[in-house]
């Protein structure tokens, strides 16, 4: 056996005990399996930054890095008078 699969052999043993092995691999129960979340969770955002164009991807991402757990990106930027251009969000 190569030193490869038994790598993967490892890594896929800590992912059925719970463990994250694939960054974005989160939830999944096989090497295999977090390996496909992480793929399809990639493509997600890019197919997001497709429809928004780069520029209102970026402003999402502004606007969702300021929410919190009490409150939205939306009512935290507009309680402390940060401006998010949302023209910029194209559909």
């Amino acid at each position: 056996m190569s030193s490869e699969q038994q790598e993967r052999r490892d890594l896929d043993e800590k992912a059925r005990r719970g463990e994250t092995v694939v960054p974005g691999g989160t939830g999944g129960k096989s090497l295999n399996a977090q390996e496909r979340l992480a793929e399809g969770r990639s493509r997600g955002g890019q197919t997001r930054r497709e429809q928004l164009g780069t520029e209102g991807y970026q402003e999402m991402g502004r606007k969702g890095g300021l929410s919190t757990t009490e409150e939205s990106g939306e009512e935290r930027a507009q309680r402390e008078g940060i401006s998010i251009d949302e023209s910029k969000f194209r559909t």
